[in-house]
Parts: structure tokens; C-alpha cells; sequence
């Protein structure tokens, strides 16, 4: 009988070059998964440099494509990791803070001034102040009173503040409800009806406050370009009336983030999902095609009109930060006690990563998608229960309140026992993030690993002597 040649199939997960299979085991940009678990422990996130620059190598070729002024604003929400942060900024691309403590990461990572945009629905004073005082490229407003609020505050620091307003138009996406951010529902922004009139007021004292720009952001993992393209064209009809009323020239428009990711390379248990989860989740939008829609649709508007020259002044401003992110970060977790229902059949794996190291999977029934690290070439089809070391039932890869929003069951090879390593994947933004010590749990050590598969621990494992950190007794 003739013995075929043919080559192994890569399972449907990787990605050539960055996360692979090799000898039984996963692999991340060359470093060996198992090898990494062993030497800073479980849990543990693992990072890809090479796969970050990657990401933004994609933004910045569709930035190419469109052949115009486009500057692309990283969202550290996403991930603020002081590692990220430089790799980001190496890979030569701006920063979107959302915090004083976001601002003072991003100007100790070596970001300068110019390259900072400030969004926020409740700024301090003393936030206002330091951006004011560090001279930022731009403060997003947020609402009429706080256009008062950071005039103010320019004042007392007689500097000039540069600001854009935020607006919230009524766009709704295909993503999850609480991550679209252009709905009267959501807390961001000046509404539609409010806007010309914060306008009007923000130009009042361009000695305090210079006017750049005016900013929208639609959601998160936004599946389609027409949300982009309505909201472009709505802040283009906005910047055209701007100019006609007040001769005023706003220098960008900010689209914010929302580029998604594809979160069901591998579909073996996309069938198990709600049609709207399958076509969000796997959703495979390109940025050039995000900006191709957005600035067809202003230049359509443009057309023939008196302000037609204003359109080729207009930089355009994105602020991803998933898209960047998500798909550079892994999370190994350890299987660390196994139990049996005889009354259900079902085999229960219980790890050592819980939500408070993946908040989306409680709060949004996020499906990060699982394999065995261990034996990342095997056949995935047997089911298991996986659940978390945390004291909550709540504490599940699954969807605990049977809305159907992730699979009751997660397929790993069969005979899974204590001791194997699994990898969430997908796992780089909103993890680390929002990760909290619940339990008492240290919080876990992340590596990064750069060209050539050298890791280097970017994040140390905390101690329990980490736990008290600002606590008095």
C-alpha cells in the first residue's frame, strides 16, 4: 500500500510564522508555550512583539492605500503593559489615553506630547490639568460642561488647551450593546442637537481653547464599514456648517476604534454560537476598507460644494486598540483538578485561570477561543465543563445563565487530566487590563517574546507580600 506524503494540516487556529504546532505543542513567535509555563509559571500571559508591529504594519499600509493624512492613535485601554506601550510606539504609531494614569504611562514610554489624545467621560481637574500642562495633541470633550471646565482650567494655567468634541449620533453596530458608544443609550459624547452649539460655545475664547477637531467613536469589534461611513459623513456635514458660520477650519476627524478581530479562525464550535455572535465575533474587516468607505462618503458630500477644498486639509484620526492587540496575546492556564457527574456525564475541568484574568468572558460572554497546549496537534472533539479556581459560580467558560451567548461545552483531546497546559487565545486586549486580584489571587507574570522567539518577562508574578500594597491596619 502506497504511504502518502501528504503534509499535516495546521490546525485552523494558526498563524503561520507567530502561533503554530510544532512536535505536539504550541508555539508562540517561535518560543515553546509548555517551556515558557514552566519557567514563570501558571497562569501566564504570553505576548508577540513581532505580531504587534505586524498589526500595525496593517494600519499603516491601509493608510497607504487611501493616499491620505491618516494617524493612527493606539488605544492603551486595551492594554497598557509598558512592554506594549513601546513596542507600539517603536512601531511608529500614536497613543489614545483615557486617564491621567494612562497619560503618565504613555509619556514615561516615551510618547511625546503631540503624539496623546485624552478621552474620558469624568476627567478630574488634575487630569485636565496635566494634559493641559503636558500639551497634548488633542482633549476630547465630552460634554458642554466640560468644555466650561477645561476653559477654565487653561485659564488658571494660562496655557492654550487643544480640544476636540466628541459627538454621539444615534449609529448603531452589529457588536455587543454595551460596547457601542454612538447610541443616545450610551453615556459618551454631545448629542446631534447639542453639538453646534458647543461649538459655538468652544470657540468663544480661541485664547484658551483652540478647536482642532471633532471625534466619534462607534464601538468596539464592529463587523461592518457603513457605521464608519455614517459617521464620517456626519462629522464631515458638521465641520462644513462649522466653517460657514464661524470661517473656523477643524484640522481632523477622529473615528475612533472598533476594527475587529477574528475571533473564530478555527469554526469548530462556531455552530454552538447565535448567528449575530458568529458574524461579530468572526468578523474580517479590513481597515483600508474602513477608510475607503468613510472618506467615499465625505467626498460624495463634498462634491460641488463651496468647502470642497476643506476636504483635502482634514487629517483622519483612528484609535484602535483591539485590532492591535488581541490577536498578539495568549493565556496558558494549568488544569489543576478534574471531577466527574455521574449524574450528568459531563467531565469537569477546573484551571487555574479565572474571570478575573478574563473579565469580557463574564461581563460580555466573550469566546476566546481554547486549545490544549500540550497537545495543540490532537484531535479537539471531546467536551468538557472548564471552570476557574474562583469562589463564584459565575467563574465558567461558559455561559452560566443558558443565554446561549457561548458553548456549554469546551472540545479539548480526549483524556485531559491535571498537570496539562491549555491556551485561551486571542486574549491581548481587555485582559490584563482589567485583571484584579480576587480571592487573594496573585496577579500572573506576562512575557513578551521578540524576534527570534527570546522571551522577556515584561510583568513579574506578584507575591502575596503584593496584596497589601495600600492597605493600613
Amino acid at each position: 500500500m502506497p504511504t502518502s506524503n501528504a503534509t499535516p494540516v495546521a490546525p485552523a487556529w494558526t498563524i503561520p510564522g507567530y502561533l503554530e504546532a510544532h512536535d505536539g505543542r504550541l508555539f508562540v513567535e517561535g518560543a515553546d508555550s509548555l517551556a515558557l509555563a514552566r519557567e514563570y509559571g501558571s497562569p501566564l500571559f504570553v505576548f508577540s512583539e513581532p505580531r504587534i508591529r505586524s498589526n500595525v504594519e496593517r494600519l499603516k499600509r491601509a493608510a497607504r492605500e487611501v493616499e491620505r493624512p491618516v494617524r493612527f492613535f493606539y488605544a492603551s485601554k486595551a492594554n497598557s503593559n509598558m512592554a506594549v506601550l513601546a513596542a507600539v510606539r517603536e512601531a511608529g504609531i500614536d497613543i489614545e489615553v483615557n486617564s491621567g494614569g494612562e497619560l503618565f504611562k504613555a509619556l514615561r514610554a516615551g510618547f511625546r506630547p503631540d503624539q496623546i489624545v485624552f478621552n474620558g467621560t469624568s476627567k478630574t481637574e488634575q487630569e485636565i490639568d496635566e494634559a493641559i500642562s503636558a500639551g497634548i495633541f488633542s482633549i476630547n470633550i465630552d460634554s458642554v460642561y466640560e468644555i466650561e471646565l477645561i476653559e477654565s482650567r487653561a485659564r488658571t494655567l494660562g496655557k492654550r488647551a487643544r480640544v476636540a468634541l466628541r459627538l454621539v449620533p444615534e449609529i448603531g453596530t452589529r457588536s455587543h450593546l454595551g460596547l457601542q458608544t454612538a447610541l443616545q443609550t450610551s453615556k459618551f459624547g454631545i448629542t446631534s442637537t447639542e453639538v453646534l452649539g458647543a461649538f459655538r460655545r468652544a470657540l468663544l475664547h480661541p485664547e484658551l481653547l483652540h478647536v482642532c477637531g471633532i471625534h466619534i467613536h462607534v464601538g468596539s469589534q464592529t463587523p461592518d464599514v457603513e457605521p464608519f461611513a455614517e459617521a464620517f459623513a456626519t462629522m464631515w456635514g458638521h465641520l462644513k456648517t462649522i466653517y460657514d458660520e464661524s470661517g473656523h477650519v477643524l484640522e481632523h476627524i477622529n473615528l475612533g476604534g472598533g476594527i475587529p478581530v477574528n475571533y473564530l479562525r478555527d469554526r469548530t464550535q462556531a455552530d454552538q454560537l447565535p448567528a449575530h455572535e458568529r458574524e461579530m465575533l468572526g468578523a474580517e474587516l479590513e481597515p483600508s476598507d474602513v477608510l475607503t468607505a468613510a472618506l467615499r462618503a465625505a467626498r460624495e458630500s463634498a462634491r460641488g460644494a463651496d468647502v470642497e477644498h476643506l476636504f483635502d486639509q482634514v487629517t483622519v484620526l483612528l484609535e484602535p486598540g483591539r485590532s492591535v492587540i488581541a490577536d498578539a496575546g495568549v493565556l496558558l492556564t494549568t488544569v489543576r483538578n478534574i471531577k466527574q457527574r455521574p449524574e450528568t456525564g459531563d467531565v469537569w475541568l477546573l484551571t487555574d485561570a479565572g474571570f478575573n484574568l478574563a473579565l469580557s468572558m463574564s461581563t460580555y460572554k466573550w469566546y476566546y477561543q481554547l486549545v490544549s497546549a500540550s497537545r495543540a496537534e490532537a484531535a479537539h472533539d471531546s467536551d468538557y465543563k472548564l471552570a476557574g479556581p474562583l469562589c463564584d459560580s459565575g467563574d465558567v467558560y461558559f455561559d452560566i445563565e443558558r443565554g446561549g451567548r457561548l458553548p456549554d461545552y469546551r472540545r479539548l483531546p480526549a483524556g485531559v487530566r491535571p498537570g496539562e497546559v491549555l491556551a485561551l487565545l486571542n486574549t491581548g486586549a481587555y485582559t490584563i487590563a482589567q485583571m484584579f486580584p480576587y480571592n487573594g489571587r496573585p496577579l500572573p507574570a506576562v512575557v513578551m517574546v521578540r524576534e527570534g522567539g527570546r522571551a522577556d518577562l515584561v510583568r513579574r508574578r506578584d507575591t502575596y507580600e503584593d496584596l497589601l500594597t495600600g492597605d493600613i491596619w
